[in-house]
């Protein structure tokens, strides 16, 4: 069902990453069914075709869950009684081999064939998306990655929420969804990543950041044609005021409900509370500061640049 193509202990990071360019991973799975709101299609296809290592950056959150895989592993052991292993091995699945597995860890004692634990911490503000059983759409899709690389038939992850609670959780095997899993992966390999062609935006925030990270400045003059984009371009006009004309309304309601408080700080009923409260902030009078004292202004002047998207009717 799976082959073991690299033993991943004392592996050199970027020797892994370059291993990982192989083929579609756990962690990349959410992404590629367009399921993981912090990574688009499009920035797995540049890690996986570019000639270099294209590491999707770490964010502060990410760093943490890998410092604090060992901790929540432990945790694991002490409430379910089942004992945990790494891997230090990458899989591949036999009729599959662009799927590989990079697990977390693996359950130990087991007579009758893998399974494994994948291991999450979440901070409080997240701890939503994981009340009352719920776990986070991308994880569920990376479990069943496992599952269909190893050919298991079950798979346990475990969260922390920093401060306030741990828990696990075992997900069955589930064929359809694998199967419709398989196909996506399937197609996005072969069609995008072995074709060198490069998914379309599809409109999320982590797509917007891969753009603006990847096409980060212009040549300047340089002029193409624009060509097939007209019927685009009139729905994006169309689009825009649309949301004005939403964006106006919406005013209207919240200047409707604010002369109808007057002074009061909320107003509730059975169905809403609304709170208008007093607010202070203090902010560094640019302008001032500058005239005063450039000298200052200067030193801690920070230069960011940035392309500037502007669309004009000829």
């Amino acid at each position: 069902m799976y082959n073991i193509i690299a033993k991943t202990k004392n592996m050199e990071r970027q020797e892994w990453l370059m291993l990982r360019k192989n083929g579609i991973g756990g962690s990349d799975a959410g992404a590629v069914c367009g399921l993981n709101p912090y990574i688009s299609p499009i920035e797995v296809y540049a890690s996986k075709t570019c000639y270099g290592v294209e590491e999707i950056p770490d964010n502060e959150a990410m760093l943490e869950g890998r410092d604090l895989e060992d901790y929540v592993a432990k945790r694991f052991m002490e409430a379910s009684g089942l004992k945990v292993r790494r891997a230090n091995v990458m899989y591949s699945n036999n009729k599959y081999p662009f799927m590989i597995a990079d697990v977390d860890r693996v359950i130990t004692g087991r007579k009758n064939g893998i399974t494994g634990l994948e291991c999450k911490t979440a901070s409080p503000y997240n701890a939503s998306k994981w009340k009352n059983g719920r776990i986070p759409a991308h994880y569920i899709i990376q479990c069943y990655h496992y599952m269909a690389v190893l050919g298991a038939e079950s798979w346990y992850i475990a969260v922390m929420v920093y401060g306030k609670e741990f828990k696990y959780m075992k997900l069955e095997r589930d064929e359809e969804i694998i199967q419709s899993l398989i196909r996506i992966e399937e197609n996005f390999w072969k069609n995008n990543v072995l074709e060198r062609i490069m998914p379309e935006p599809d409109g999320s925030d982590a797509a917007e950041a891969f753009i603006n990270r990847h096409f980060a400045e212009s040549r300047k003059e340089l002029s193409i044609p624009l060509s097939g984009f007209d019927e685009k371009l009139r729905r994006r006009e169309e689009i825009t005021g649309i949301i004005s004309h939403l964006d106006t309304e919406k005013k209207k309601i919240e200047q409707e409900i604010k002369t109808y408080m007057n002074e009061a700080e909320y107003a509730e009923n059975e169905n809403f509370l609304v709170s208008w409260k007093n607010s202070t902030s203090n902010r560094i009078d640019t302008k001032r500061l500058k005239a005063e004292m450039p000298e200052v202004y200067e030193r801690f002047l920070n230069t960011v640049k940035s392309r500037r998207f502007m669309v004009k009717a000829v």
